[in-house]
């Protein structure tokens, strides 16, 4: 399988992969007492997602073993647990933390609205189907039993993957959003939640960029001000997510990663959720957009609130 070249990427392709040879490398590391733990953060760094399947099916063949397997009885905490993400197709992975946030007592609606209220089409596609595969379930009906009210509404909506995918912008129907916005929020008590749910779910990036230049103007505040006036919760944060997205994913995602540092302890599961979904398609922009919304490089960061093997793999997945 070929993998596609992304410029935004901090792992690309490795242009001459010999998955025999690097299933070889990562059968010695773990052959006999104690574990080379750098030989296996050096193959699994330098190859994509796809890459790396490769090599896994070719070290099945070889030696008869699950590389999976093979991690998970050498290592151990937060390398294990990023050694095996980063071997799940991706589509898997976001199935696997959509599972996670909806399994057992309560829901974590912050996971949820993260991953369903940022992927794109194919990738929600892509996502369903390998729900459906992994769990027999379908990903819509499970947030239709763990969510409740306008947020269950917003998050099916994303989980069609539906939205208008055209560059070209319609400034008559950005004014007519804009001001159905404002009359749905601003201009009268309470607020028509429905209306921001069609709208935000279904008009293109540069559409709903240019509804927002309009409301601004309209209602002398950002729609941003307008959610949280007229929204709370879990509703507005999903909301605000998508407006987030909508002008600037890159920074929505450094501030993901600023949010899993900041203060007393790491959210390990948020870093290494960004740092592995993000990698291949827009992590070098995410690595720009935190240096200059908080003013140090990511990997200082990194470098900073992790240790050992698992913050060298976290820095050898962004590259520094």
């Amino acid at each position: 399988m070929a993998s596609v070249h992304n410029e935004d990427a901090t792992v690309k392709p490795k242009s001459d992969l010999d998955g025999q040879k690097e299933a070889e490398k990562l059968r010695k590391a773990m052959k006999g007492l104690g574990t080379d733990e750098k030989a296996i953060i050096s193959v699994l760094t330098d190859v994509t997602n796809v890459q790396r399947l490769q090599i896994a099916q070719d070290y099945k063949i070889m030696f008869g073993r699950d590389l999976v397997k093979d991690f998970k009885s050498e290592m151990s905490g937060k390398l294990e647990d990023i050694s095996v993400a980063l071997m799940m197709p991706t589509p898997m992975f976001d199935a696997h933390a959509l599972k996670k946030s909806m399994k057992g007592a309560g829901t974590d609606e912050d996971t949820l609205i993260e991953i369903m209220c940022t992927r794109t089409n194919a990738e929600m596609a892509a996502i369903k189907l390998a729900y459906k595969k992994e769990f027999k379930n379908e990903l819509e009906d499970d947030i239709m039993s763990d969510t409740s009210g306008h947020l269950k509404r917003i998050l099916v909506s994303m989980s069609t993957g539906g939205r208008e995918e055209n560059d070209e912008v319609d400034a008559e129907k950005a004014a007519a959003d804009a001001k159905a916005l404002f009359e749905a929020g601003e201009k009268q008590l309470g607020t028509d939640e429905s209306k921001f749910n069609v709208i935000l779910a279904t008009r293109s990036f540069p559409q709903l960029r240019a509804t927002f230049d309009i409301y601004a103007k309209l209602a002398k505040k950002e729609i941003e001000d307008s959610i949280k006036s007229e929204m709370s919760g879990h509703l507005e944060k999903a909301m605000l997510t998508i407006v987030s997205v909508v002008r600037n994913k890159a920074a929505f995602f450094a501030q993901l990663l600023h949010r899993s540092m900041k203060g007393l302890g790491t959210d390990d599961k948020l870093l290494i959720r960004v740092i592995v979904s993000r990698c291949e398609k827009d992590l070098l922009r995410i690595k720009a957009e935190y240096l200059k919304n908080y003013n140090k490089p990511l990997a200082k960061d990194i470098a900073g609130d992790t240790s050992g093997d698992y913050r060298a793999m976290l820095l050898a997945l962004i590259k520094d």
